[in-house]
């Protein structure tokens, strides 16, 4: 059977992205391995730790320039996260510094809510109705 174990964000800078992705989202840090001038650097949900690892990938090449800076100006989250309420999330967030472009709304079956990950992505936040 194939399943999902790692899934990447493109990020400028991976210390800065480790420390946003932990302190402030609430990830902890799973892998970290020198690899050349970068790191294997992976993050894991407290609530899952042997579940899917986000690699915070550095975004050096140019065409993930173009993309992450394309998908920010057209406000499409890189990806997104669930929580078990938007709203709970958004203030905690918001309380800690996080700057939201789009505050929650109401999507249908889901609540959503896109914030700025400090490393040049939108990401999004959900929770189901």
């Amino acid at each position: 059977m194939i399943k999902i174990t790692t899934a990447s964000v493109f990020v400028d800078d991976q210390a800065k992205a480790l420390a946003f992705y932990t302190d402030i989202l609430g990830f902890v840090k799973k892998t970290d391995i020198p690899v050349g001038e970068h790191r294997w650097l992976t993050v894991v949900s407290p609530a899952v730790p042997d579940g899917v690892e986000l690699l915070l990938e550095p975004s050096d090449h140019p065409a993930a320039r173009v993309f992450k800076d394309a998908l920010v100006e057209d406000g499409i989250p890189f990806t997104s996260f669930g929580v078990d309420d938007v709203f709970t999330e958004y203030a905690r967030l918001t309380a800690l510094g996080v700057t939201f472009v789009q505050p929650p709304t109401d999507a249908g079956m889901v609540i959503t809510a896109t914030l700025s990950d400090t490393c040049g992505n939108l990401i999004q936040i959900a929770s189901v109705k």
